[in-house]
């Protein structure tokens, strides 16, 4: 049986791997198992906005202790590191990241959400030191909204994403993610001023693909609310088409 350590120590090796690391975002115990059981899957993450939106909340007013219950689920679903979306860590991020350790998380993402730069790094270093405390070598993919929060001129939110990733890695994040729909010279640009194999993206319609992100030294690519999105309008598909005809599709697997 896998440890939380052991399980810390595989997603670690899986960003600092060649390959891109390739996330599909959960958001409860069957659909990890789903996600889990595909021969791809090396890791697992939680979409917070999914996770929240199942239990009848918007995105990040979710409690803490609704989103730790609902993400050790997940975590019990499966032997594979999982890393969780914790919002922006609630009001004490050190006791969130002790408390999600303890239900066997092995890495989060954490929103600035444009708090000063100062307040965000500290809230990094707490994180940090609080899973050094624990003797678990946390992965913290820790996230900037310079882009989707910034109002300035396209260059401006680069630069203060830059900015604000290198001093996340100084304070111990392990990497920075960066949601945006990013083209290449923006991409490119990100991993020039960050760090080759320390960015992390989303994966949006009309974006880049994996591979191409790979390519230009991303290490990471999850999919956020997304595939909780296309799930609910395959459920929404079936459901109007049970009320127009009452037919099964022919290919539904059957009940276990």
């Amino acid at each position: 049986m896998t440890t939380t350590q052991d399980r810390a120590l595989s997603l670690k090796a899986l960003h600092e791997a060649p390959e891109i690391l390739r996330v599909v975002n959960v958001w409860d115990a069957i659909s990890a198992k789903v996600v889990a059981d595909l021969p791809g899957t090396k890791a697992l993450a939680t979409a917070g906005h999914s996770i929240a939106a199942s239990h009848g909340f918007a995105d990040g007013e979710i409690p803490l202790d609704r989103m730790l219950a609902a993400v050790a689920e997940i975590v019990a679903a499966t032997d594979l590191p999982v890393t969780a979306d914790l919002d922006n860590g609630y009001d004490d991020p050190a006791e969130t990241t002790r408390l999600a350790i303890g239900v066997g998380v092995v890495g989060a993402n954490v929103e600035d959400r444009m708090v000063p730069l100062s307040d965000a790094v500290a809230r990094v270093e707490a994180i940090v030191k609080a899973a050094e405390a624990e003797g678990v070598a946390f992965q913290l993919n820790a996230r900037t909204d310079a882009f989707v929060r910034g109002t300035g001129p396209i260059e401006e939110r680069l630069q203060e994403a830059i900015t604000r990733g290198r001093a996340f890695l100084e304070a111990g994040a392990s990497l920075v993610f960066v949601p945006a729909p990013l083209d290449r010279d923006l991409t490119r640009a990100l991993v020039e001023g960050i760090g080759e194999r320390k960015v992390s993206v989303i994966g949006l319609p009309g974006a880049l693909t994996a591979a191409e992100y790979e390519a230009l030294g991303i290490a990471r690519i999850s999919y956020g609310p997304l595939p909780q999105r296309v799930a609910l309008r395959a459920l929404r598909d079936l459901a109007t088409d049970l009320y127009a005809n009452g037919v099964i599709p022919e290919d539904t697997p059957p009940l276990n």
